[in-house]
C-alpha cells in the first residue's frame, strides 16, 4: 500500500513572485539593484564552453514565479549541434542528497522518524560502532560514518565493471569494518554513505521501498513527471550527453558510462532541468514540511556541498545555504562522471534555478574551472535575485 500524507497541503501550482533573504519578511535584491541582463549571462555561458577545459554544453532554468527563463551554450551531444533543452534528462549527482533529504524530513513531518533517532534503534543490523549516529547527524554530514564509495573494493568492482548492479542496501557494507572517523556531532565531513543510511532509515521506519517514497512523498505532491531512480546505467531520451574533458583530447562520452546502483541514494536520481528548477524551488521554499521540521532544517554548520556551490556554503539538514553577493539561496550541487549540477532556489520557494553542465568539475580534478564555474554561478544568482 502506497504511504498517504493526510497532512500534506495542496501545493501552489504557482509561485508567488516576492522573494526572501531569510525566513521573516524582507525583499532581496542583486547588489542594491544591480541588474543583470540576459546577454550578459549569454556570454557568460558561452566564454565557460569555449575554455579548453570547458563543458560541451551547459543549460540553465530559472524560474520566477510563474515566467520560466531558459539559457543555455554549447551543445547537447558533440556532433550534433542540438543544443541542451530543459525537458533533456542528466544525472542529478549529489543534488539527489536533496530528494532523499525530502523523504527523510516528510517522514519526520509526519511523526514516522525522529531527528534524533539513531543507527542502533532504526538499523540494529549495521555495525553497532556507528549505533549512536542520528537522523540528524546524518543528514548535516557529521555523522563521521567512513564513505563507502572511496573504499578499495568497491572501486576495484567498479574498475572491472563499470555496469555493475550493486545492491543499493549492501552498499555500507564496503566499510561495515571500519570505526567511526570522529566522535558524532563534533565536525562535519561530507560523505556519500551518509544519504544511503538516511534512506535505510526511512525504509525501516516506513516499511517501504525508497523508491516507491520518492513517488508518494516527493515526484507526485510536486509534479516531477521526469525524475526517476534508476539501477541501470541507460539515460531516458532525450537526454544530455555527459562528458569528460581531457584537453587536448576530444571530449569522451561518459553518460552511460556507469551504472546508478551504486551511487542509488546519495546520487542515482535522474531528472530533467525543468524538473529539478521546479523540484528545488518548492523543497528550498519548505513546501514538504511544517514549520516545526523546517526551523529545524535550517540550522546550519560550516561546511561546503560537493563541489562547493556560489559564495559561502554551509550545510543543514539535507540543505546547504548559499551566501552569495546578492543574497541567500538554499539548495545542493552535485558532481559525476559527465554532469555537474547547482540546484538553488529562495527561502520562500518563489524563486530557483536549476543549473547544469555537461561534464566533471570539482576541486579536485579541476579547481581553476570550478573557480570560474561558481563565479558564473554566483552572477547567475544575482540574476535571480534582482527585482
Amino acid at each position: 500500500m502506497p504511504l498517504t500524507r493526510p497532512r500534506l497541503r495542496p501545493l501552489l501550482a504557482v509561485l508567488t513572485a516576492a522573494s526572501v533573504l531569510t525566513l521573516a519578511p524582507g525583499p532581496v535584491s542583486a547588489q542594491a539593484g544591480q541588474a543583470y541582463d540576459e546577454a550578459r549571462l549569454q556570454r557568460r555561458l558561452e566564454e565557460l564552453v569555449a575554455r579548453a577545459d570547458g563543458p560541451p554544453g551547459v543549460i540553465v532554468v530559472l524560474r520566477h514565479g510563474s515566467r520560466r527563463e531558459v539559457l543555455r551554450a554549447g551543445v547537447a551531444e558533440v556532433g550534433s549541434g542540438r543544443p541542451p533543452q530543459p525537458t533533456d534528462h542528466m544525472r542529478v549527482a549529489s543534488v539527489a542528497k536533496a530528494f532523499s533529504g525530502a523523504v527523510a524530513l516528510g517522514l519526520v513531518d509526519q511523526g514516522l522518524l525522529g531527528l534524533d533517532d539513531t543507527l542502533a534503534q532504526r538499523l540494529p543490523e549495521l555495525p553497532a560502532a556507528w549505533g549512536a549516529v542520528t537522523l540528524r547527524q546524518l543528514l548535516n554530514h557529521t555523522s563521521g560514518l567512513p564513505d563507502y564509495s572511496g573504499s578499495r573494493e568497491f572501486r576495484a568492482i567498479l574498475q572491472a565493471d563499470p555496469h555493475h548492479r550493486f545492491d543499493p542496501h549492501c552498499l555500507l557494507d564496503f566499510v561495515a569494518g571500519e570505526a567511526l572517523e570522529f566522535t558524532p556531532g563534533s565536525r562535519y565531513a561530507y560523505s556519500n554513505s551518509d544519504n544511503i543510511a538516511v534512506a535505510l532509515m526511512a525504509e525501516a521506519a516506513s516499511g517501504h521501498r525508497y523508491e516507491d517514497l520518492l513517488r508518494t512523498e516527493v515526484y507526485r505532491p510536486l509534479g516531477l513527471r521526469e525524475t526517476s531512480l534508476p539501477s541501470g546505467y541507460r539515460l531516458p531520451r532525450p537526454y544530455l550527453h555527459g562528458y569528460a574533458v581531457r584537453p587536448p583530447a576530444a571530449p569522451e562520452d561518459v553518460s552511460t558510462q556507469f551504472g546508478a546502483s551504486g551511487a542509488w541514494a546519495s546520487g542515482g536520481i535522474v531528472s530533467t532541468p525543468d524538473d529539478l528548477a521546479r523540484f528545488i524551488g518548492r523543497y528550498a521554499g519548505g513546501r514538504l514540511i511544517g514549520p516545526a521540521v523546517r526551523r529545524q532544517q535550517l540550522t546550519f554548520v560550516d561546511g561546503a556541498s560537493e563541489p562547493a556551490g556560489p559564495g559561502r556554503n554551509e550545510a543543514g539538514l539535507a540543505v546547504f545555504r548559499y551566501t552569495t553577493r546578492c543574497g541567500v539561496v538554499y539548495g545542493h550541487t552535485g558532481n559525476t562522471a559527465g554532469y555537474t549540477q547547482l540546484a538553488v532556489g529562495t527561502p520562500d520557494g518563489s524563486r530557483s534555478l536549476a543549473f547544469s553542465v555537461t561534464s566533471q568539475v570539482n576541486q579536485s580534478g579541476t579547481p581553476d574551472l570550478l573557480a570560474e564555474l561558481r563565479r558564473v554561478q554566483e552572477d547567475f544568482v544575482c540574476a535571480l535575485l534582482a527585482d
